[in-house]
């Protein structure tokens, strides 16, 4: 049943390795929530310039621009997503320079399911308390 209220949730995960994006998109899809996945920045882009999404996991490191880069861009077009930033070489100044820029949230990899599917219900009830979906 919760599954079903996830249905309508859409995330988009935003890596340069397939093997995370393929594991991310198998977790996130088996608890119902709809999902897109792009390797570079400017994929990310394109999509969120066809799709609105309710939430986005942005990587760090992007062949083609850094995710704080991407973070900023995705202000405009996703102004209402939650925005969580992973990364595998976590740093203070990281973190700080996406919380400054909008980031909702820092996770490091390698990420626990878990712990994943915790924080974006978190996140997206406390920034969008009109859409909670919990029981």
């Amino acid at each position: 049943m919760a599954n079903e209220k996830k249905a309508n949730k859409t995330i988009l995960i935003i890596d340069d390795d397939e093997s995370i994006r393929i594991s991310f998109k198998g977790i996130l899809q088996r608890n119902g929530y709809e999902v897109d996945a792009a390797g570079t920045g400017r994929d990310a882009i394109e999509k969120t310039s066809k799709r609105s999404y309710d939430v986005a996991l942005i990587d760090i490191r992007l062949p083609d621009m850094n995710g704080d880069d991407l973070l900023l861009k995705m202000r405009d077009s996703l102004p209402n997503a939650v925005k969580i930033m992973i990364t595998g070489i976590p740093s203070i100044d990281t973190l700080t320079k996406t919380q400054k820029q909008g980031a909702d949230a820092y996770m490091v990899k390698p990420v626990k399911t878990n712990d994943l599917l915790s924080l974006i219900e978190e996140k997206f009830s406390s920034k969008n308390p009109e859409k909670d979906t919990s029981p």
